[in-house]
């Protein structure tokens, strides 16, 4: 669980303050979810042979400060997909990342791809929101929840309809999420309680990582190297926001990596 006088300590207790306040009803959101035609499939858009880029629209980060705060949305989602990206992450954090709901509608609305609500899951109605939005997939941080939560959560994006990219920073957390039953696990490079890098920690935990699993890097991804090191240690796709955000040209970073991620 979440250590205390961290950053991801303070970031989820934002987020778990918001959910108590919310008085919505979860099974009227659940229903209303069910509704809502399904997305794009987010694992088959990244299960392919080759490396997938998943294209993250990002503002700002806390660690990093502003990256890009005149994003505009359809704009650098449609480049992405120029570019050749599989799938595209969409921060949807208002108070730490900048993003909003209406960023992902209007992702939604100009692509055709699956798209990751990429944000601080902490309540089932965060999930239902997620489907209502037009998200293919949401995000499990597996520091954020306890093992019950986890399966809980993975239970009801099945029933919904989703994918989840269930995120890990290391061995212990790996168990877990396989033993919840992940089927898509991220490993995050980027350490949540003090946002340190490492940018080996991908490719050293892989092997724990079976082939019957879609696997994710994430974060402290910034050029083709790296991107080709991690096609050949086996990765589904990368996670990459920061470097194409701040590229000035994110529809030809976008095509650089994916081309450096083909492993035919």
């Amino acid at each position: 669980m979440v250590a205390e006088g961290t950053y991801l300590e303070r970031i989820v207790r934002w987020h778990l303050e918001r959910a108590k306040a919310d008085q919505r009803k979860l099974n009227q959101l659940i229903e209303e979810a069910k509704k809502c035609p399904d997305a794009p499939n987010f694992s088959i858009a990244i299960g392919t042979e080759d490396l997938s880029l998943i294209a993250e629209c990002k503002r700002r980060s806390p660690s990093r400060g502003d990256l890009n705060q005149e994003l505009v949305p359809r704009e650098i989602a449609l480049s992405y997909v120029a570019g050749g990206a599989s799938a595209l992450s969409v921060l949807t954090d208002t108070e730490h990342f900048h993003g909003s709901a209406d960023d992902l509608r209007e992702i939604r609305a100009a692509v055709d791809v699956p798209l990751l609500r990429k944000d601080f899951t902490v309540d089932p109605r965060d999930i239902a929101d997620a489907k209502i939005m037009g998200a293919s997939a949401i995000l499990l941080i597996v520091a954020c929840l306890d093992a019950i939560q986890l399966k809980e959560y993975l239970a009801l994006t099945v029933e919904l309809g989703l994918d989840a990219l269930v995120e890990v920073h290391d061995a212990a957390e790996i168990e877990v999420a396989l033993g919840a039953g992940a089927t898509i696990v991220g490993i995050n490079q980027r350490n949540l309680h003090d946002f340190s890098i490492d940018k080996n920690l991908a490719s050293s935990l892989r092997r724990m990582i079976p082939a019957s699993v879609l696997s994710v890097a994430e974060s402290g991804i910034m050029d083709v190297d790296q991107v080709t090191k991690l096609a050949q240690d086996g990765f589904s796709a990368v996670l990459v926001g920061e470097a194409l955000v701040t590229s000035g040209d994110p529809e030809g970073q976008s095509r650089r990596f994916v081309t450096s991620g083909r492993r035919r």
